[in-house]
């Protein structure tokens, strides 16, 4: 899943986030974010595998462990974006 890296005209760094957008570090939730809902999740998953950050970088950031990010990365790879919905959990396990 790993994405290639592009720059913007301003020369950003940037990959294509989940809404189809492109997706720089300014345009990632606020690293005080207490309410994750899946389009926050899908795009931090999405910055790491496109390189706009690090595993480390996200987890300190936001302060996830690194299981919890992998729960969410496994939950995009197996269910897509339906499958960070904490509302729907046993289905998509």
């Amino acid at each position: 899943m790993l994405q290639q890296q592009r720059l913007n005209s301003k020369g950003e760094k940037y990959v294509i986030g989940p809404t189809g957008a492109p997706l720089t570090l300014s345009d990632l939730p606020p690293s005080d974010t207490q309410r994750w809902v899946i389009r926050r999740k899908a795009e931090v998953v999405v910055a790491v595998s496109g390189g706009l950050l690090s595993l480390d970088e996200a987890c300190e950031r936001y302060g996830l462990t690194n299981e919890e990010f992998s729960g969410w990365q496994k939950s995009i790879e197996s269910h897509g974006l339906a499958g960070l919905r904490t509302t729907r959990i046993q289905q998509y396990r």
